[in-house]
Parts: C-alpha cells; structure tokens; sequence
C-alpha cells in the first residue's frame, strides 16, 4: 500500500482531474485521507459507487453535504453502468477551464488525462471498464486486484490513468475499520469477523429492524445483537453437533448478505451533524 501511494505521488503531475472512487455507504470511511493533499490544486471529481446498495436519500444528503465542501460527487453503480454518463459529463465540466487555458494559449489539443483512485473493493476497476466501454483492467471480489498501472482511453478526448487500490497502512479509528471490514473492503480473512458482524448486527438493529424482519423473519423481541446471530443461526441451519449456533459461518453470511444488498439498501455513516457517525 506505501508503494500504491508513492505510485500516485508520482503520477498525478500527469493527470488533470482525480476521479476518486468511494462505497457510497460509506463515503468519509471510504475516502483516502491523504488523497487531498497528494492531489495539490487539481480538481477532483468523488464518484459514489455501489449507489444502489445505499439508501437514495442519504446519498442525496452526502451529495448536498460535498457540495458544501466544494466538492462534486456523483453516484454510480458501476455493475450496471448506472451513472457513467454523468461521471464523463462532470468530468468534462470539471477539466473545461483547462482546455479554454490552453486553447487561449494556442496550445495545440490533447486528450484530458484522468486519474482514477480508490480504495479496495469499492469497484473501480468495474467503473473502470465501463468508462472504457469494454473489459479492461481484472475485476474480481478480492479486494486489491488491480496490480500495476495502466492508461486506458475514454470515448472522446479523455484518458484514464488506472492505479492499484490504496489505503492506509493502519486503521487507527476502530469504528471506521469496522464500517470498512463491513462492506467488503478489508478480506475476511483479514478481520475478527463476528466482532464486526456483531457492530453491524447491532446497527441493523438500531437503524433497519424492518429489513432484518423481513429477511430473516426476526420476532420483535430481539434486541442485542447475539440474539441476532442465534436466531439467523437457527433459521438458517448454522448449526453445530449438539445444536450449537455456529457463531464464525453465521457471522459471515450476515456479513456476506448485507455486502450483497440482500438485507435492502442500507447506509452505514450519513454527513457530519446529521447522526450516527
């Protein structure tokens, strides 16, 4: 990871807008903390993606909540293609003083270069693909798969500069480690999975008993998140010899069905001073 970020260091004097990619349900927790110094004075353009498995109106509150920062984000769901044409649009948009610059100066046209970063597991090379409009760069569930990094033409004048995944070395903040481990960016085998599968049971609780109910047919009575697990355990089959709940296999297929949108649209963090960070 030091070396991914040493890569983008190096390469974005070439660039001319970052597109930085995010998981929607989770975009401060997602978004690099070095990335805003690392990129000086070039504009960036923060892309949502995985939008459809976040809740609509808290995406349109983060929306709102970056364009207070003087930041544009776009959602996108990079799977299905849904939002590339606004994030080439604003992307446009975002390079037009550059392009008018050096037209101005008589500067003979070139195609606007683009950075495209990101975290993880949050579908940039998925997005990747389909700004290029055919399958590119590896995609694949572990996290980290993008290896080295290439150009890679967008349609028009633009191009795209694909880097490794980056993130921070430790994640120092265990609340944010959780809310990473929770949606997929950290590997599994990298995680103390029922420890996170309890904070995420525990969320579920608190913010979206309806859509625990209606996927696991959840009685009213449940309220902590051990109980949770021990009822998914037995609704499921999870089971032990002796009819013990098996507690690992139970914890990651709640974390597993959440990652895969199968409890609903659901987001884990909405904008500062509008509740649960």
């Amino acid at each position: 990871m030091a070396r991914a970020r040493a890569l983008v260091r190096e390469n974005v004097k070439l660039v001319d807008l970052i597109l930085e990619v995010v998981d929607a349900r989770i975009p401060l927790s997602s978004s690099n903390p070095e990335l805003e110094k690392i990129r000086g004075s070039r504009p960036s353009l923060l892309v949502l993606n995985k939008a459809d498995l976040a809740d609509p109106a808290a995406t349109a509150s983060w929306q709102e909540w970056f364009r207070a920062q003087g930041r544009e984000a776009v959602p996108a769901d990079s799977l299905t293609g849904q939002g590339v044409r606004e994030i080439i649009k604003a992307s446009r948009r975002l390079v037009r003083p550059l392009v008018e610059k050096l037209r101005a100066r008589g500067r003979r046209s070139r195609a606007v270069r683009l950075m495209i970063v990101g975290i993880p597991n949050v579908g940039k090379s998925s997005l990747l693909n389909r700004l290029a409009g055919r399958k590119r760069a590896a995609t694949g569930a572990k996290p980290g798969i993008t290896r080295g990094k290439q150009w890679v033409k967008v349609e028009g004048e633009l191009e795209l500069l694909d880097l490794p995944g980056i993130l921070w070395p430790r994640v120092e903040d265990e609340d944010i480690g959780r809310k990473l481990a929770a949606t997929g960016a950290l590997p599994l085998e990298n995680i103390p999975v029922e420890e996170v599968a309890l904070w995420l049971g525990a969320f579920l609780l608190d913010k979206a008993p309806a859509q625990l109910q209606s996927r696991y047919d959840l009685p009213a009575g449940v309220k902590e998140p051990e109980e949770l697990l021990e009822h998914i355990a037995r609704r499921r089959g999870l089971l032990l010899p002796g009819g013990v709940a098996d507690r690992d296999r139970t914890a990651r297929l709640l974390l597993q069905e959440f990652q895969r949108g199968q409890l609903g649209r659901i987001t884990l963090e909405l904008p500062p001073g509008e509740g649960y960070q």
